[in-house]
């Protein structure tokens, strides 16, 4: 048996039985958007890492080094506010191959500091060496949270309804016009180029969404709709049933989806990086949670299905109500092929 036959979360489930040696001050260990451990009595301190990798994760001939200081930072501060935590401290360690040109790392290094300025983030140390090949760069990210307002994926339940902070499916677009060389000649391929390559996390959201109550269960979508909101019905025990044509599809991805001919539905549901956030909220709470949200970012949140007891996800649109399953990134295995640029 090999990698490939398990998956990155078969992997992740055989390994972390045996990770966890003291569980006095943990909190969240391996299973979340960040880990989270008790700094003191009320307040929780979080912990997130992503490794981006050359030739999987990125082709440098096809992003420039500030765009990709850009987004190694991104998807980090993500997981955070999947946590509704604020961020804080971040460590960047780097492997570096004899071709990367000097001006192509200072690059990295403005588009990271350009996005820690955003958020207030620190950039305190890390690490740097040699790689035969390719380039790696890692990112670690503290945060903190107080205890009773953290996200986690555990908490959906049966009735609570499944919500999206942003579009889904731009970045999938953006990576099929670098994949395929498409000219960025329209302002709509511009955009959707531009979300692939700077993801928006979403940190003020989820920092407001946690101080509301009524959130049940948050995730980032970073391995696309279909395959996070497995995960959360997973850790939460429980099915979903999403409405084929409630869910978030911005005017860009439609005019894409026209132009070349693709389902839009398909992109939302199977694209990933799109960094907003996936979360459930109880139906009670929906109309006074939106309602504060449109006064403090002028836009809504957008609702497109709802939490079962089924255990299963369910698709409903026109044509009928179809089972889905996980279509988006798994590390190792050959079914996420738009993963990479």
């Amino acid at each position: 048996m090999g990698l490939k036959d398990i998956g990155e979360f078969g992997f992740i489930d055989r390994i972390s039985p045996q990770c966890c040696i003291n569980r006095e001050r943990v909190y969240k260990a391996i299973g979340d958007d960040a880990a989270a451990f008790w700094s003191d009595p009320k307040r929780l301190t979080l912990v997130t890492t992503d490794l981006l990798v050359e030739r999987v994760h990125f082709q440098r001939s096809a992003v420039s080094g500030f765009d990709l200081g850009y987004k190694a930072l991104a998807v980090n501060l993500s997981d955070i506010a999947a946590m509704g935590g604020t961020a804080r401290e971040a460590f960047v360690s780097i492997a570096i191959p004899e071709d990367c040109a000097l001006e192509y790392l200072d690059a990295i290094y403005l588009g990271l500091r350009h996005l820690a300025g955003e958020f207030g983030v620190n950039i305190l140390g890390g690490d740097t060496t040699a790689s035969h090949q390719d380039l790696i760069i890692n990112i670690a990210l503290t945060g903190s949270v107080p205890e009773a307002e953290i996200l986690c994926r555990d908490g959906a339940r049966s009735g609570d309804l499944i919500c999206s902070t942003g579009c889904l499916g731009d970045s999938r677009a953006g990576l099929h016009l670098i994949l395929h060389g498409i000219l960025r000649d329209t302002p709509e391929l511009e955009k959707l180029y531009q979300e692939h390559v700077r993801p928006r996390p979403h940190l003020r959201e989820g920092r407001f969404l946690a101080r509301q109550g009524g959130v049940s269960a948050a995730i980032d979508v970073s391995d696309g709709l279909s395959s996070d909101l497995q995960h959360l019905i997973d850790s939460g025990r429980t099915g979903a049933r999403l409405q084929a044509d409630q869910l978030p599809v911005s005017p860009e991805l439609e005019w894409f989806g026209r132009r070349f001919g693709c389902d839009p539905i398909e992109f939302a549901l199977a694209g990933g990086e799109d960094y907003a956030l996936l979360f459930t909220l109880g139906a009670d709470r929906a109309e006074r949670v939106q309602k504060a949200y449109q006064q403090e970012f002028g836009q809504g949140f957008s609702i497109f299905g709802e939490i079962t007891e089924s255990g299963e996800m369910e698709l409903v649109s026109p044509s009928g109500t179809r089972s889905l399953r996980p279509s988006g990134w798994n590390h190792f295995q050959l079914q996420k092929q738009h993963g990479s640029e």
